[in-house]
């Protein structure tokens, strides 16, 4: 799907599900990585996930675009836009859009650290400085283990 396919989608369920017209852009950005999609209050444009097309097909894309323009047009008109409003909570209930998108899978690394003293293994999403962190449990001195990367 082009970005010009996908201004025309938007423009199309704006109209159809919440009967007003959208009339700033709609465009992938593919640098996101945690969301499927912002409203962005400046321009009023709209950035959605392409990972999000790719792994879970238009059917997401069309839910995704839904919560945006919930954002979209309650911006607009001066309401709650906020996920935690009460209008937003109601639009979202009123065109059926999800309040949440599905997760799209990223490589995350893991890495494993033994004390020496103690033998307490420790598990850490980041790197640690061996040199400068010692063991919570006793003091002693950490070694590197390994590095895993999940799916």
């Amino acid at each position: 799907m082009t970005n010009q396919q996908l201004q025309e989608l938007t423009e199309e369920i704006s109209s159809k599900y919440f009967k007003r017209p959208f009339l700033h852009k709609a465009i992938f950005n593919k640098r996101l990585r945690t969301t499927g999609g912002r409203y962005l209050l400046q321009s009023h444009n709209i950035e959605l996930n392409y990972s999000q097309y790719e792994q879970f097909g238009e059917g997401e894309l069309i839910g995704i675009i839904k919560h945006e323009l919930c954002h979209y047009h309650l911006h607009l008109e001066g309401k709650g836009y906020q996920h935690r409003d009460a209008d937003f909570k109601q639009l979202l209930k009123q065109v059926r859009a999800p309040r949440f998108c599905r997760s799209v899978s990223q490589n995350v690394s893991t890495y494993d650290y033994r004390c020496k003293k103690c033998e307490l293994i420790y598990t850490r999403k980041r790197k640690i400085n061996t040199q400068k962190f010692v063991c919570g449990k006793c003091k002693g001195k950490l070694e590197f283990l390994s590095n895993k990367v999940l799916r």
